[in-house]
């Protein structure tokens, strides 16, 4: 199969589908790997190393996109992408297409098959190329929020740790799946006082029997949230409905009970949000403050941290990626489950029922385009 890898193009955006390390995996295997110039530069892999490991170099991200039967990126094609995507062209990356209707009909006009990072699951329901970089992204919130906490970026002048005499600060956690657990974790290990909000009493369990003393945990519902937020210096959103929206879980009305100065930080973005205020920012104008809170709302934050995030999401897709390219995207799909719930608009049709649902569209059965 002949594998495209074109730099990305999204604002800040840093990291690359691909390692080098990844290429020589598909080379060895008599694939053909195409990368466009530059396209490693910004997560440290020079356009030599890819060479060394068996793939070519191509100038431009048109010849990438037109020579690729499969286009392994990092983050959703944008506007100036759509035209380059072709009929029966397999594009894997991360899609997210719930919250954006005009990707979707991008997609769904490109006649492509579009298979999502982040709706391949396992039989434990779990989402082994989401989990990297919601590790990453977790661990980012706290250190982020940590920042935008302080007074000349218009927070409250809270440090996390506190200091011998002066309690530390309070950070809430909506959500106790991956991110939050990651985010709870490093603001812990900070100093700070946790508290994790689940639905999930065994989720809940678990996390009270490993997270240290400082962290405890309390059932979502508006009622707590609504108590807790008012006392809170740091806010992290980490709610994630596999390819869905998310709820919207603090409210612009709820904003008027933070004190001023709170940061929120809604990692749950690509999704659409969990706090009603939520609007994508980019690394460039990270935040914008409503009700005097600061939101912290960057759509692709592990671009941040480049070379740890493109290692890390590496490590997860490429074993799937390897089974698309020996088999092909439809008899992957077809004798592996998780590569099948990956699949979210197939030449022209929709067939996830997460995306058909967010903009009303008919939903087409999966069975029927394999």
């Amino acid at each position: 199969m002949v594998i495209g890898v074109p730099k990305e193009i999204k604002s800040n955006e840093n990291r690359v589908a691909l390692t080098p390390a990844g290429a020589m995996e598909f080379t060895r295997r008599g694939h053909q790997v195409f990368v466009q110039s530059i396209a490693g530069v910004g997560s440290g892999f020079e356009d030599r190393d890819y060479e060394e490991a068996g793939a070519t170099i191509l100038t431009t991200a048109d010849e990438v996109w037109a020579k690729a039967e499969m286009i392994i990126k990092v983050k959703e094609p944008i506007a100036e992408e759509y035209a380059r995507c072709r009929p029966d062209q397999l594009i894997f990356t991360y899609f997210h297409f719930a919250s954006s209707e005009e990707l979707t009909h991008a997609m769904i006009k490109s006649n492509a098959v579009c298979l999502a990072y982040e709706t391949v699951e396992t039989k434990d329901r779990q989402l082994p190329l989401l989990i990297p970089m919601s590790e990453v992204a977790g661990r980012m919130a706290i250190q982020e929020g940590a920042k935008y906490l302080e007074k000349p970026v218009k927070g409250r002048g809270v440090l996390l740790g506190g200091v011998p005499g002066v309690p530390p600060g309070k950070v809430l956690v909506i959500g106790g799946g991956i991110v939050g657990t990651q985010a709870a974790k490093m603001a812990a290990g900070l100093g700070a006082m946790v508290t994790i909000l689940d639905t999930s009493l065994p989720r809940m369990r678990y996390l009270s029997d490993v997270m240290p003393a400082n962290v405890i945990t309390e059932y979502s519902n508006e009622y707590n949230i609504r108590r807790l937020i008012q006392t809170h210096d740091l806010v992290i959103g980490a709610v994630l409905l596999p390819g869905a929206k998310a709820p919207k879980l603090i409210r612009r009305d709820m904003l008027k009970l933070m004190r001023p100065g709170t940061v929120i930080v809604d990692v749950a973005v690509d999704q659409g949000g969990c706090v009603e205020t939520t609007k994508p920012t980019t690394h460039a104008d990270p935040t914008f403050i409503i009700d005097d809170v600061v939101h912290y709302c960057v759509a692709n934050m592990p671009g941040a941290v480049p070379f740890t995030s493109t290692v890390a999401l590496t490590n997860a897709t490429l074993p799937y990626a390897i089974q698309l390219a020996e088999k092909g995207w439809k008899k992957a799909c077809q004798d592996n489950q998780e590569l099948k719930l990956g699949l979210n608009v197939v030449n022209g049709q929709v067939v996830y029922s997460g995306v058909a649902e967010a903009f009303n569209l008919p939903l087409v059965s999966v069975e029927k385009v394999l």
